[in-house]
Formats: C-alpha cells, structure tokens, sequence
C-alpha cells in the first residue's frame, strides 16, 4: 500500500423508489453493482466530481445535493475516502452505461438484497436512511 489516501465521490440518484446502479466493468469488485462515482480530479470540487462521475458512467445529467456520510474503504491496495453525495437526475432519466460501467439500471430499492453489490453499500445504504 502506498499510504495515500484517495478522495472520492459517489452519487445517490432515488426516483420512484428505485436508486440508479451501475455495474462494476472493472476492479475492484467488477461485476458488482454500486452507485455511480470515481475519484475527484485535481483541481475540481467535489460537487463537481459527482456531477461528471454520473455523467461519465450513466450519461444522465444530474445535479449534486447534499453531502449525505463519508465512506472509507481500506484494502492492501488503496484507502479511499468517498463523499457520497444525493444527486438529482435532470432532462432523461435514461441511463446508458459508459465509461467504467458495464451496465447501469434504476434498480428497486426493495431489490437490493437480491443483486450483488459492492462490499459495504447495502450497510451503508440502510444506516444513511436510503433503504430498510
């Protein structure tokens, strides 16, 4: 491990009771589902990182809300700080998957038990108040 710390962002889109996922196309956890999002480049903001992030990986246009918890997640690897942000989804709510993403889908939230997700998203999920 190299010892530095990433910052990064995640994106929380709920319409109708279904959150926007995409699928995992690369490591870590590739072909798990997760919320959009990446690491902040130099130089831009975090809301800003949200918004690209979504952007690059649903090809939605969406708008940064409010800071909901920071996530860490330490490996041999990496140690990531996340800033998950509620984002709104403006114009389409027609995702296609880019990027790193080899899917993307607005995945029910009482279906989230039944797909594979990256480690540590349903907890966080359920203790942020996004789902039971």
């Amino acid at each position: 491990m190299t010892g530095l710390i990433t910052v990064a962002v995640g994106a929380v889109a709920v319409v109708d009771g279904a959150i926007l996922l995409i699928e995992r196309a690369t490591e870590p956890s590739a072909g798990c589902w997760s919320i959009p999002g990446g690491r902040v480049e130099p130089g831009e903001t975090l809301a800003e990182a949200v918004v690209r992030e979504v952007a690059e990986e649903t090809a939605l246009d969406a708008v940064t809300g409010s800071l909901i918890a920071i996530a860490e997640r330490i490996s041999s690897a990496h140690h990531l700080l996340i800033a998950n942000h509620f984002v709104e989804i403006i114009g389409s709510t027609n995702p296609t998957a880019g990027d790193d993403a080899a899917d993307v889908a607005w995945v029910p939230l009482e279906h989230l038990e039944h797909i594979e997700l990256v480690p540590g998203l349903l907890d966080y999920l359920r203790t942020n108040g996004i789902t039971r």
